[in-house]
């Protein structure tokens, strides 16, 4: 697949799921990466007016979970985050965020990966370390 279907796949991937309700969006692919966007708004803010963690943390699992499943072979397999760890460095208020998700690690059953979530002038807002695991799919 070309980059934009790769694009639309993961949009399609985002239809009634908290990505959704996020409104974080697939934005660009390579060959070892994954990155998408996510506005900030009232909707992601704590209650002080700033990004929630938690929010960030969502991004990052979303960004990071949709690469391994664009990376692996996922016809037998499904893919689940099993740890994450966030380190909250920069508070934002309003603008965009965008989590750029590559690979430590690329394992047959775990991977690791390192998520970098920036604003729009590049500035670290987060740091994200996400493990995913491959399942077999059950068989019916």
């Amino acid at each position: 697949m070309n980059k934009e279907e790769i694009l639309g796949m993961c949009a399609k991937m985002c239809k009634n799921t908290l990505m959704e309700t996020l409104n974080i969006e697939f934005i660009d692919v390579g060959e070892d990466f994954l990155t998408a966007k996510m506005p900030v708004t009232p909707r992601v803010h704590q209650p002080d007016g700033v990004l929630h963690g938690g929010a960030s943390v969502a991004l990052a699992e979303s960004v990071g979970s949709a690469a391994s499943y664009l990376f692996l072979d996922t016809q037998d397999f499904v893919i689940r985050g099993i740890e994450i760890s966030a380190n909250h460095l920069k508070s934002i208020k309003e603008g965009d965020v965008f989590a750029k998700a590559t690979f430590i690690h690329k394992g047959r059953t775990t991977q690791l990966w390192n998520i970098h979530i920036t604003d729009a002038a590049d500035n670290l807002i987060s740091l994200v370390k996400l493990t995913t695991i491959a399942l077999a799919k059950k068989k019916s």
